[in-house]
């Protein structure tokens, strides 16, 4: 796991949790704030792991 996928997960989680205390507070813009933050989650974690496959590529056609 790199450091993008880390921190993509970490902002999906973070999102996640903003994402429900602003429905449970009725606060629409901590509730946005929330789905924000786990979008762009998604996408460094989606970053990441491409990162990852690149690397993985990389290294299979060097033993070769």
């Amino acid at each position: 796991m790199n450091d993008k996928q880390t921190k993509g997960a970490f902002d999906q989680v973070k999102g996640e949790a903003k994402k429900q205390f602003g429905k449970l507070t009725d606060n629409e813009s901590m509730e946005a704030e929330g789905r924000l933050d786990k979008g762009k989650g998604k996408l460094k974690e989606t970053a990441g792991d491409m990162k990852e496959d690149v690397s993985r590529a990389y290294n299979d056609s060097s033993r070769d």
